[in-house]
C-alpha cells in the first residue's frame, strides 16, 4: 500500500502536456511571476496524454521477472485528465496492466494480473464544501505562500527547462530538516498554459529520481465520464478499504480517537507506548478495513515519522506473489520491504498483525517494531 499511497501521490499532480508543438526554453522569469501565470493561465477542458512512468524504489533484481505490476517496475502508459481533478491513470507492460482512478470522490487501485482492486472514499473536509468562488491568487498571495513554504522547505527559482518538447519552469524543492529519506521533489509545468508536465522525487543522495511520471504525448477535449469509473472491473477482487472511521448508537460513521477510545472497538490489545524508536507518539485513530476494525498509530512528526498499523490476523493472510526478505522481531519473523524512499515492514504476535511504515531506514523500522508492546 506504501508504494500504492507513493504512486497515488504523484499520478494526484495532474501530469499532461500542454502544447502540440516543440517549442524552446521560455525566458527566464522569477518563480513567484512564473506560479501566477500559470495560475492565470487559460484552462484547458481536459487532457488526454501518453505517459512514462519510472519507478527505481526497489534494489535492482530484488523481484521475480514478469511476476511484479508495473505500479513497481514502472511502465509507459496513458493518461486521462479532467478539469475538474478527475484522473485516470492507466499503465501496461507484460507482467499485466494497473490502473489507478480517482473520481473526486472515490478512487480505485486495480492490478490485471492478480485480478485485485483497493477501493475506498477519499476523505472529505469541511472545506470541500465550501462554494468555489473562482478567485485566482494575487502575486502577494503567491508571494506569502512561498515565503511561508521556504520556512521547512527550500526551493529553487523557476528553472527555464523544456519538458516533452515544450517549454516549462521546472522548481525543485527539498526538506530543510528531518525529510526522512527523501532528498527533493521536482515539478515542470508548461510556461504557457501552467498545466504540469512532469514529476519526480529524489532519495538522499541519488541524482536519478526514483519516482517520475513525465508526459510524453498530449491531446485536448472533453474527458468522457466513461474514462473516469472507480467501478472495478467484472471479475476483480475487491478489497474496500474504509477512512479512519468508527459508527454512533445511530450506525453512523464517526471518528474515533486518543488510546481508551479505540481500545473499546478493538478485539485485541492496542499496542501504543508513548515513544517508539525515540519519537514520541501524536495520535491513535480507530480504522475499518471493510468490517474489519484496526488502528492507525503515528509517532513523530514530518516526513521522518513512523506510522503503525495494528489489526486482528487473518488465518490465512494474502500474499504477494512474491517472498520479501525475512527478518526477526523477538521471535517473531516477519517480512519488510526496504526501498529509497522507506521502509515497510510486518509481522505477527498473538493473533495480531502489525505493520510499521515510514521514510526511515530499516533499522530503524526494526527498533520500532521491537519496542511494539
Amino acid at each position: 500500500m506504501i508504494v500504492a499511497v507513493l504512486v497515488a501521490t504523484v499520478a494526484a499532480a495532474g501530469i499532461a502536456q500542454a502544447a502540440l508543438t516543440t517549442s524552446p526554453k521560455p525566458d527566464p522569469k522569477p518563480l513567484d511571476r512564473a506560479l501566477l501565470d500559470a495560475a492565470n493561465a487559460k484552462p484547458v477542458a481536459g487532457v488526454t496524454a501518453r505517459v512514462k512512468f519510472t519507478n527505481n524504489l526497489l534494489p535492482s533484481g530484488s523481484l521475480p521477472e514478469n511476476a511484479a505490476s508495473p505500479v513497481l517496475t514502472g511502465a509507459d502508459g496513458r493518461l486521462w485528465l479532467s478539469n475538474d481533478g478527475r484522473v485516470r491513470l492507466e499503465l501496461q507492460s507484460d507482467a499485466g496492466d494497473a490502473q489507478l482512478v480517482i473520481d473526486g470522490e472515490r478512487f480505485m487501485l486495480y492490478d490485471a494480473a492478480s485480478k485485485t482492486a483497493y477501493t475506498g472514499r477519499l476523505p472529505q473536509g469541511d472545506g470541500d464544501k465550501q462554494p468555489k468562488t473562482g478567485r485566482k491568487p494575487s502575486l502577494s498571495n503567491i508571494q506569502a505562500g512561498l515565503a511561508k513554504l521556504g520556512e521547512a522547505w527550500t526551493l529553487s527559482g523557476a528553472q527555464p527547462t523544456t519538458t516533452a518538447g515544450q517549454p516549462t519552469y521546472t522548481v525543485r524543492i527539498a526538506p530543510k530538516d528531518d525529510g526522512g529519506l527523501l532528498g527533493a521533489a521536482e515539478v515542470a509545468w508548461d510556461a504557457v498554459r501552467g498545466v504540469p508536465l512532469r514529476a519526480a522525487i529524489y532519495a538522499q543522495g541519488n541524482d536519478k529520481p526514483v519516482l517520475e511520471v513525465e508526459a510524453t504525448d498530449v491531446s485536448y477535449g472533453k474527458i468522457a465520464a466513461s474514462k473516469i469509473s472507480t467501478t472495478p472491473p467484472a471479475g476483480a477482487k475487491v478489497t474496500e478499504i474504509d477512512p479512519p472511521a468508527g459508527v454512533d448508537a445511530q450506525g453512523k460513521q464517526t471518528h474515533v480517537e486518543g488510546v481508551e477510545n479505540v481500545q473499546k472497538h478493538l478485539p485485541f490489545k492496542l499496542a501504543a507506548p508513548a515513544t517508539l524508536a525515540g519519537l514520541p507518539r501524536q495520535n491513535v485513530v480507530l480504522v475499518a478495513t471493510g468490517s474489519e476494525k484496526g488502528a492507525l498509530v503515528r509517532y513523530g512528526t514530518g516526513l521522518g515519522q513512523i506510522l503503525v498499523v495494528q489489526k486482528q490476523a487473518a488465518a490465512q493472510p494474502n500474499t504477494p506473489g512474491f517472498t520479501l526478505p525475512q527478518v526477526n522481531i523477538d521471535g517473531a519473523t516477519g517480512q519488510e520491504l526496504a526501498t529509497a524512499l522507506g521502509t515497510f515492514l510486518t509481522f505477527k504476535r498473538d493473533g495480531v498483525q502489525y505493520i510499521v511504515a515510514g521514510s526511515v531506514p530499516p533499522v530503524a523500522a526494526e527498533n520500532a517494531a521491537r519496542d511494539l508492546r
